[in-house]
């Protein structure tokens, strides 16, 4: 009889302990913690690279403007993204750049392919946008 008497104040005991609770909802949002932080590491990754790239898109339509024929305006627009991709921390062979001169406007493209960035690390654990990142920027030639 006594050993029984044991046995429910143990399990009474074990009712009322509350210290292994911590650990166990820490093993539920621990994964979900994870998920999130890959998921703002990535997204702050594809935002970096996006800005960058648009940068170099407006630094080439304005290292562009004191060219005098068209030819000349696109050789020192890719020129420009050329010399600044390395600053931007972008790999210059992943770039590429469009120039289109129309109608007293410039208009510079800059496309590059993050595929292989450590942004697009978690593509299989987070939803991704585009690995293409392609950016324009305009400025208009001659007068107002």
């Amino acid at each position: 009889m006594r050993q029984t008497n044991q046995a429910i104040i143990t399990d009474r005991g074990f009712r009322r302990d509350q210290s292994g609770a911590t650990a166990v909802e820490f093993a539920f949002l621990a994964p979900v913690l994870i998920f999130m932080l890959m998921g703002i590491t990535g997204y702050g990754g594809y935002f970096w690279m996006s800005h960058s790239v648009q940068q170099l898109a407006n630094d080439a339509a304005r290292a562009a403007i004191p060219g005098s024929t068209a030819a000349e305006r696109a050789t020192l627009a890719k020129a420009a993204v050329a010399a600044s991709a390395g600053d931007a921390e972008l790999v210059p062979a992943k770039l590429s750049t469009e120039v289109i001169d129309r109608d007293g406007r410039l208009t510079v493209a800059v496309s590059y392919d993050a595929a292989q960035s450590f942004a697009f690390a978690v593509r299989g654990v987070t939803p991704m946008p585009s690995d293409q990142i392609r950016r324009r920027a305009s400025v208009q030639l001659g007068g107002y």
